[in-house]
């Protein structure tokens, strides 16, 4: 054990070097890793279970830094046990291409297990985590071999547990007795306007018990009250645990402790010094850590090393005592496909009648899931609705981790945050389903995902006025636009039972960030294909589903989801007003956009700029594929409450509409 002094000495060090790069910077918030050293110090020292030379090693234990404020704590400690990230990028931090940037990012910085600074979301996050930890504990774990055994720790501060999402997840976590997951709350009392008695002074020890978490409160500067905090709260199996952490923002400063004014700016040139001086600190030097600190700091290096190779070793001994569930496990935890998934994809023939292409996603889901044994999730109270129930898959809950269907509850936005966490972990494919309008509920969770390029699936249904009489509360406008708008994010709306199926293989293989389906409550017709219009085409994102007579087409009708049926039905209008129509489905911008200039071309000739784009949804952005001189038939308005047939008509979404807009374009 290391004697006082050097464990003063450790724990000052993070407090200086943060510092020192907040004020380098001139920028940023030194306060909260003043505060936190003590306890960040003592989990990252006694208990967290890492490698930093391999920072992707499965079974480590994960830290999330919920707070990402306070982000020069964590970057701080990964450059001192020894991760890849140089004393030069603490030197550089905030500034254009460092590693350490204003908020932790997921990928971006070694040993960063998720991007955080948005309040909530790393909270939510790590419990996504720690679901996925106890699935893969109940599916692949037996009593002798443990392959999954780790626990989900972070930090999270008043802000953090001020957040509606902070609030959904706790519950969720709670309900289901996620005994893995240590939060040690960051409690000090002041936040950016300054005492959390100007806003929050509710009972978070009681609060907290209610969700069903154990709940210890000590001085979070006493390191040995950390301890043992934690190794308390290792003791619980059925409960998450939340340690409250009474601390000092800016700990050591002699004129700026526990005030505001160490929360979101530097200390000052002066402060500094003061603060060094008044900690004890032994040099002047700008980011200076002395010699036997970071040797002591270094031994993070070898203990990682050893716990890296037992599991190594573990694995190996695993694999030969049954190889083919170590095969399975290994082809789950790096999100493995099979070679085959197409020949798993149900096939349905044409019908006029059809199904709502909600109903054809249940279906391809359960045509699929034997063959993807990774996917896991579920629906926000919707489960019926958007058929996202797998089959004798179970239920995933405190009795049975290992199920694969997971009732979220009415708690969208910590849906979307454990979907990330999921993801995230490994092991698992994660997808949550909710009503389309309600992505506004899960959009900060989206957004991280698309940041960060988790690929999380969402099976988003009731997608536009089609669903009828539940009215404009319920019905989405604007959403496809704005889900369009966010860089990585994969929309797929599909016009069919068949593209729909093969829009589930769009979202499997995607990884670059969320893929997210848009869906039918309403039936449509289930289009007759041949190798023309073949639905694997939904790959392409865009598509000739029905082709004009003239090799040169007059007009082109572009469409997505239901409204690829009214441009089928305007095709065969207009051909009474000797107007020969092409009819491009396009499920998918984004996939479209990807395609080569040539595909592009063959699908929509630059030549032909009588375009008309139809959707039940805001007409934004729809001038990228029809120009100038198209004609966007889409809602600037709010839906109502009637049948959706007549909600079409007298919105204008038809075929007659389109036949009109087409003649326009052809005087």
């Amino acid at each position: 054990m290391p004697n006082s002094t050097l464990e003063e000495r450790c724990v000052n060090t993070i407090r200086t070097l943060s510092i020192d790069a907040v004020q380098a910077a001139e920028s940023g918030h030194p306060g909260m890793p003043m505060g936190m050293a003590d306890a960040a110090f003592v989990l990252w020292d006694k208990f967290l279970k890492h490698n930093p030379t391999h920072p992707e090693w499965y079974d480590r234990d994960r830290f999330i830094l919920s707070a990402g404020h306070g982000s020069m704590l964590l970057y701080s400690l990964l450059h001192l046990t020894g991760y890849d990230l140089s004393l030069d990028q603490l030197k550089n931090f905030r500034q254009w291409g460092s590693k350490t940037p204003g908020h932790p990012e997921y990928g971006h910085t070694p040993g960063v297990e998720t991007t955080t600074g948005p309040l909530g979301q790393g909270f939510a996050t790590g419990v996504g985590m720690a679901m996925a930890e106890a699935h893969l504990a109940a599916k692949f774990n037996n009593g002798k071999f443990k392959l999954t055994d780790h626990y989900t720790y972070g930090i999270v501060s008043d802000g953090d547990l001020m957040e509606g999402i902070s609030h959904e997840a706790a519950s969720m976590a709670g309900h289901m007795k996620l005994g893995k997951i240590i939060y040690l709350y960051d409690s000090n009392r002041i936040s950016i306007d300054g005492s959390t008695d100007l806003a929050f002074t509710e009972d978070v020890f009681s609060r907290f018990q209610s969700y069903g978490w154990h709940v210890t409160e000590i001085d979070g500067h006493d390191r040995k009250a950390v301890e043992n905090a934690i190794k308390e709260a290792q003791q619980v199996g059925n409960k998450p645990s939340l340690v409250i952490c009474k601390t000092h923002i800016g700990f050591g400063s002699p004129n700026k402790q526990d005030s505001a004014a160490s929360h979101g700016a530097p200390l000052g040139e002066e402060e500094v010094r003061l603060t060094k001086e008044n900690l004890g600190w032994e040099s002047d030097e700008k980011f200076f850590i002395p010699d036997d600190v970071l040797q002591y700091f270094r031994k993070a290096l070898d203990r990682g090393e050893k716990w890296h190779s037992d599991w190594r070793q573990k694995m190996e001994e695993f694999k030969n005592y049954e190889p083919e569930t170590s095969e399975a496990f290994h082809s789950q935890i790096s999100r493995k496909l099979p070679a085959d998934i197409e020949e798993h994809l149900l096939h349905f023939e044409a019908d006029e009648k059809g199904m709502a292409t909600r109903a054809a996603s249940g279906k391809v889901l359960n045509k699929i899931a034997p063959h993807v044994p990774s996917l896991i999730g579920g629906s926000a109270d919707l489960t019926g609705s958007n058929k996202t129930w797998i089959d004798d898959a179970g239920i995933f809950n405190a009795d049975n981790y290992a199920g694969t269907n997971i009732h979220f509850g009415v708690r969208e936005h910590a849906m979307g945050a454990a979907l990330n966490g999921m993801a995230l972990h490994k092991g698992v494919i994660p997808y949550g389903g909710t009503f389309l309008i309600f992505s506004d509920y899960c959009r900060p969770a989206i957004r991280i995902a698309a940041l960060s390029n988790i690929p999380s699936i969402y099976v988003f249904t009731h997608d536009s006025i089609g669903l009828g009489e539940d009215g404009p509360t319920h019905q989405p406008i604007e959403h496809l636009a704005s889900l369009r708008a966010m860089p990585h994010a994969l929309v797929l709306r599909p016009a069919d039972a068949n593209e729909t199926a093969w829009a589930w293989k769009a979202a499997l293989e995607y990884t670059d960030g969320p893929a997210l389906l848009v869906l039918t409550r309403q039936s449509l017709p289930t289009v007759k294909r041949d190798a023309n219009n073949a639905a694997s085409l939904t790959m392409k994102g865009a598509y000739i589903i029905s082709d004009s007579e003239k090799e040169t087409p007059d007009t082109i009708l572009l469409a997505t989801g239901s409204e690829v049926h009214i441009a089928l039905e305007a095709q065969k209008e207009l051909k009474n007003e000797d107007i020969d129509g092409r009819v491009v489905s396009m499920p998918s911008w984004e996939l479209f956009a990807q395609q080569d200039k040539s595909y592009q071309e063959e699908v929509l000739p630059s030549a032909v700029t009588a375009r008309i784009s139809i959707e039940a949804a805001a007409p934004f952005g729809w001038e990228r594929w029809i120009g100038n001189k198209g004609i966007a038939i889409g809602l600037n308005r709010f839906g109502a409450s009637a049948p959706y047939e007549e909600i079409y008509e007298h919105l204008g979404i038809t075929s007659e509409r389109v036949v009109q807009e087409a003649k326009k374009l052809h005087r």
